[in-house]
């Protein structure tokens, strides 16, 4: 009997799972995907991803792709009302827009405040901003390709890690 309760009580917390898609990463023509599962009544696990491919005009580019787990705490209960979470993120890019480029990683972390709104049985709208650190490992050079003219450099952020407004599938 308690087997059968377990198994219930397990397979009604597996199928809480929501597929999101951030829209201000959308504003910067960067494709982006999330899944959130329910891990109980009043935590998820996030995992977001996004990757920017694009060149611009005059061969400016900003090419990265970014990963970013978060576990969040629900005040009320999940995929709906206010959260706080902690997130994870690591990051790889190359590019520059003016005189020089970049090329490196950044790893980090942060604190998350959000609030989800239901708006019909499957779709939410969900707003997030974190803050925290990110530790950032790179190689500067003119931004004309030269392999011995780049100089090694890191860089300790402090400020906003996240900013999001989500459009949440969940089923």
């Amino acid at each position: 009997m308690c087997m059968i309760c377990l198994f219930t009580c397990t397979a009604a917390w597996g199928q809480d799972v929501a597929l999101k898609t951030n829209g201000l990463f959308w504003l910067t023509t960067t494709p982006n995907v999330g899944v959130e599962v329910a891990l109980t009544p009043k935590y998820t696990l996030e995992l977001a991803g996004a990757y920017n491919p694009w060149t611009f005009k005059d061969d400016k580019k900003m090419r990265f792709w970014l990963v970013q787990p978060e576990l969040k705490y629900w005040l009320c209960e999940k995929f709906e009302g206010h959260f706080v979470g902690l997130h994870l993120h690591g990051a790889q890019y190359y590019g520059g827009f003016k005189k020089k480029r970049y090329d490196g990683y950044l790893a980090g972390g942060g604190f998350t405040y959000g609030y989800d709104w239901i708006l019909s049985p499957h779709w939410n709208l969900e707003a997030a901003i974190g803050i925290g650190y990110a530790r950032l490992w790179y190689k500067e050079s003119p931004r004309t390709i030269c392999e011995k003219c780049h100089e090694d450099k890191t860089k300790n952020y402090f400020g906003p890690t996240k900013a999001a407004i989500s459009l949440i599938y969940t089923f």
